[in-house]
């Protein structure tokens, strides 16, 4: 009886421990899927960059202005939606062995990654590109 009492307790364990590294497993995803996404954002802000300067001096001038201006919008919407996705699912689970990067940590890497959109999108509209 105590044999069964024990290997149900070490099958309970290990359970326990598929589970702990399965969420794990679960937030490694959840990071290499945020910087998945910030790689698309940044690949949105090298669009903007492009268009402006192959497309820059077709007239009217603020058309191809717009067109690169709606990338960087489209950048920062990914920024964006990127970090609210990551932080549900730093939410919802918890880490057991493996340590996550901080909330803080992802907060201040979009909110760079935005600024850094904003002052393309900036750029684009106030330097003259067709020198």
């Amino acid at each position: 009886m105590a044999d069964e009492t024990e290997k149900s307790k070490s099958k309970n364990g290990l359970a326990k421990d598929r589970t702990d590294f399965a969420e794990d497993r679960t937030l490694m995803a959840n990071e290499r899927t945020f910087a998945g996404w910030m790689r698309t954002g940044l690949a949105c802000l090298g669009l903007a960059l492009g268009f402006q300067a192959v497309f820059g001096k077709i007239e009217p001038v603020w058309l191809p202005k717009l067109v690169a201006s709606g990338f960087a919008v489209i950048a920062v919407l990914i920024f964006f939606s990127a970090y609210r996705q990551a932080r549900k699912v730093f939410h919802r689970m918890n880490s057991h062995k493996f340590e996550t990067s901080s909330r803080n940590h992802l907060r201040l890497l979009c909110g760079i990654m935005i600024l850094g959109a904003i002052a393309v999108a900036s750029g684009i509209w106030y330097f003259d590109w067709t020198t």
